[in-house]
């Protein structure tokens, strides 16, 4: 227990395992680079502008866990307000200083953090462990499932250790007692009717829609130019042993490479998935619906021992002009290899792992996560007219609703 002067709280197993692996599939599937170098994020907003909303539903919530753990530990004699919440990931290379969480003009607003570990120290990533300055304790070592809770002010300046080797992800909230810095109305008002629609069998009403590509682009500081660096999304898929293939004909590559606008197009529109020169038919509607779809199968499906009966995948053989397109593409959104690979080598292992990968089951995966975001898409039609009611998001009681 922290003292007086330090007031922070640690709270171990807070999350389940099985939650911890569902926010990472989100953030991996979703994240943007990020506010400091080597940093990505994933906040509730970008996931309402990127048609991937029902994804917010997960982290609801905990948000109202963690918020009423902080007014009852701080003892605050009144509503406290969510002013951020976000996923955010550090790779290697990052780190930070001695600072508090309000040391800026822009960020007087905010009272009290929580951070709650999604991966585990040394078993995900080395470095990133955690050290306040003063008080006790003085190292937290991060742990999936574990929160730690603090004051942002100068009473618990801390610091957090490079990250040497993997990717150190968390749900990271800050709480103020200002109501004029609440998010919640923001992210109210961006859920448009349009956008939640009516559920159906659509397909495409739950399709992820890519942002600029200069929110995929990493370093942010090439983005403009596309001469070195590498689109993340491709870089998350090739560590995984996926490739991508456009369906759309391409004539002229050089003019793509550039042109910012042409790369956008290129990964926007419809494109098939490969793997160890075997294609995978039914297409994707853009980069980021392939990405989500990989990372569900590696979330929900890449442990089954058996393979699952009843799918029957078109897969064929890549073509020599495929696998030279295949290259090429590499070449235009992987422009430093080894860079993206140094970044996510922490999923290699996946491509050593026991199990053997099994298109059957990716197949299957593909059905299920239209199951998956179904679900979430009702649950959040059905709280939506309550969060506009109260103007805060908070989780409603809905009986057997969500049974139809």
């Amino acid at each position: 227990m922290a003292d007086s002067e330090h007031p922070r709280l640690i709270l171990h197993n807070f999350l389940p395992l099985d939650l911890c692996k569902e926010l990472e599939f989100i953030h991996k599937s979703c994240c943007t680079v990020g506010y400091r170098p080597n940093v990505f994020s994933t906040t509730l907003s970008h996931l309402i502008a990127t048609n991937c909303a029902p994804l917010i539903m997960p982290i609801i919530p905990i948000r109202e866990k963690l918020r009423e753990k902080a007014e009852e530990y701080f003892g605050c004699q009144y509503e406290l307000f969510v002013e951020f919440t976000g996923l955010i990931s550090w790779c290697r290379g990052a780190s930070i200083g001695w600072h508090s969480d309000d040391n800026r003009p822009y960020l007087k607003q905010r009272d009290f953090a929580a951070v709650c570990y999604l991966n585990c120290y040394d078993a995900d990533f080395k470095g990133g462990i955690f050290h306040f300055k003063d008080g006790e304790p003085a190292d937290i070592v991060p742990m999936a499932g574990d929160v730690i809770m603090y004051t942002a002010d100068d009473r618990n300046i801390h610091s957090v250790d490079e990250i040497t080797e993997g990717e150190r992800i968390t749900l990271t909230l800050w709480f103020s007692r200002d109501a004029s810095y609440d998010e919640d109305p923001k992210l109210i008002s961006s859920l448009s009717p349009d956008l939640l629609g009516v559920v159906d069998s659509k397909l495409h009403s739950f399709i992820p829609v890519p942002g600029s590509i200069n929110m995929y682009w990493f370093p942010p500081d090439e983005a403009s130019s596309f001469l070195s660096g590498f689109d993340i999304r491709c870089g998350r898929l090739h560590v995984l042993g996926f490739d991508i293939y456009p369906c759309q004909e391409i004539y002229h590559l050089s003019a793509i490479i550039d042109s910012s606008y042409n790369l956008l197009e290129l990964l926007s529109g419809p494109l098939l998935i490969a793997r160890e020169s075997k294609m995978f038919e039914p297409q994707f509607l853009n980069i980021m619906h392939a990405l989500q779809m990989v990372q569900f199968y590696l979330w929900r499906f890449s442990n089954l021992k058996t393979k699952v009966e009843g799918t029957s995948p078109n897969i064929t053989p890549t073509s020599q002009t495929q696998n030279a397109e295949i290259d090429r593409l590499k070449s235009v959104f992987l422009k430093d290899l080894q860079l993206a690979e140094r970044f996510f080598d922490h999923s290699k292992p996946i491509k050593d792992m026991e199990y053997e990968f099994d298109w059957d089951n990716f197949s299957a995966a593909v059905l299920e996560w239209e199951c998956y975001v179904v679900k979430l898409q009702k649950e959040l039609v059905l709280h939506l007219p309550h969060w506009k009611t109260n103007q805060s998001i908070f989780c409603v009681t809905l009986g057997g609703d969500l049974e139809d």
